[in-house]
């Protein structure tokens, strides 16, 4: 595959970088697994926190550079960029701070005897990324797993090349060992090629549901334990006692931020019907006021998308969703000007015949729906193959929450748009994927759980 720089503002090219060749790529697997068989992976904690420690600072002293190419590479505004790398320092200064005590030996209360769960490495993992997080969703992967142990080899996507060449110099400034994180420019066949070697014994993968059925299936046929972050359709609820002045402002930012290419940006809006015309008026021109332009400007609130193929993408899916009985409120067509450019959209009257109803549109594209009552905005939540995140708005915190708890999502926030936090466990069900990252659960995903018992002699034991 290709693993190029193009900017998708100026739509000019800007470094090709070849692919790492199957020696190389052998050589550092080797690497990776001589390490995790080494004191590194297996000796004292501190010494991998103390890394972990160092990389939050060095990521806070680079954020500038990082923010920079990670504009010049799938174009997010400079400010989100910086938010991002915020974002990144946090995660691994957390786990800094945090996993030695996530991993202590866990005592079990049992009529054998002494009996304790400790928690090991497994061994190298490999993590398949995408371009729309280039740092953050690397950090999600990399953080934990050098807390436990587990060197991590990973293969980008092809557009964020730069940054992941800087993720792993950056890793190194911070004083992480050869093989403990490895950027690999690889192939798919490669990847497939890689989960079945002895030496991987766990697979991350953040992306599409394509990829992740792929990836997924490789690891299983290999019997090895794989985690998913696939895509989202997360809903943006607005109950009728909501402050729309907050719920109209998050809703904007929700879908516009990144360009909409978020797995749990906000995405299907059900407003209920006595506040469904002030919402929708005000949201519209929300969305018609977002300032587009050149991300590295620091007013530009709608960088452009990723690259011409997402563009391309999103300009088919809108004009088959219109087709089919859609209807335009705003936007709905590629901008007339130069980058990648795609207008702020709000569709309406999606039929649930209609397949834009049960798609994601992964792009600054909103879809509305007007609902009744709280078992509606139930109902309608539910009505979909996904389960990543969602939202929801409302002055009455109670009622928010028994509606949460019937929302079929991994994660629901209540009066602010999704987000993610390192203390949060990040994760959905569905064809959102499954297994969770970040927090004190997130570290425990590509560990060995091993039960040590110590019996009191007068017990004995039958398995059955």
């Amino acid at each position: 595959m290709a693993y190029r720089t193009l900017n998708p503002f100026t739509e000019q090219m800007v470094k090709d970088y070849p692919e790492h060749s199957d020696a190389e790529v052998e050589a550092a697997l080797a690497r990776a697994d001589g390490l995790f068989r080494s004191d590194w992976s297996r000796g004292d904690i501190q010494t991998r926190l103390a890394v972990l420690d160092r990389l939050a600072g060095v990521l806070t002293e680079e954020k500038e550079a990082l923010a920079r190419t990670i504009a010049v590479e799938m174009g997010k505004p400079l400010a989100q960029g910086r938010l991002e790398i915020d974002l990144c320092a946090g995660i691994a200064a957390y786990y800094a701070a945090h996993a030695a005590g996530f991993l202590k030996p866990q005592e079990i209360d049992s009529e054998l005897g002494e009996a304790w769960t400790e928690f090991h490495p497994i061994g190298v993992l490999l993590a398949v990324e995408p371009w729309n997080f280039p740092i953050y969703q690397l950090i999600r992967v990399v953080a934990p797993a050098m807390a436990v142990g587990n060197p991590v080899m990973f293969k980008h996507a092809g557009i964020v090349p730069g940054c992941a060449a800087l993720f792993e110099d950056l890793c190194r400034k911070a004083g992480a060992p050869d093989g403990c994180v490895t950027n690999l420019r690889i192939s798919a066949d490669k990847v497939a090629e890689l989960i079945a070697d002895d030496r991987i014994q766990g697979v991350a993968l953040t992306g599409s549901e394509g990829a992740g059925s792929k990836v997924a299936s490789r690891a299983s046929e290999m019997l090895k334990k794989s985690t998913l972050e696939l895509g989202g359709s997360d809903v943006f609820v607005v109950l009728d006692d909501a402050d729309l002045e907050k719920a109209v402002a998050a809703a904007v930012e929700g879908r516009l931020s990144n360009a909409g290419q978020v797995c749990t940006g906000s995405k299907r809006f059900l407003v209920q019907r006595a506040v469904a015309d002030a919402f929708i008026n005000a949201f519209v021109e929300g969305m018609k006021g977002a300032v587009m332009g050149d991300p590295m400007d620091e007013a530009t609130v709608l960088g452009p998308m990723s690259s011409e193929d997402a563009l391309t993408t999103l300009t088919k899916q809108v004009e088959d969703a219109v087709a089919r009985g859609a209807r335009v409120l705003t936007g709905g067509k590629a901008a007339d000007r130069t980058g990648f450019f795609y207008e702020p959209t709000v569709l309406t009257d999606i039929a649930r015949e209609n397949p834009a109803y049960y798609q994601e549109f992964f792009g600054p594209v909103a879809q509305i729906f007007v609902v009744e009552d709280d078992d509606a905005v139930v109902a309608q939540a539910n009505d979909s193959h996904f389960g990543l995140g969602g939202s929801i708005f409302s002055g009455d915190t109670d009622r928010a929450r028994k509606l949460a708890s019937r929302i079929e999502t991994g994660m629901v926030f209540i009066n602010t748009t999704t987000t993610s936090m390192p203390e949060l466990p990040f994760g959905g069900v569905k064809r959102s994927g499954y297994g969770r990252e970040l927090s004190e659960v997130g570290i425990k995903e590509f560990v060995n759980r091993k039960l040590v018992v110590i019996s009191r002699g007068d017990q004995t034991a039958t398995v059955g």
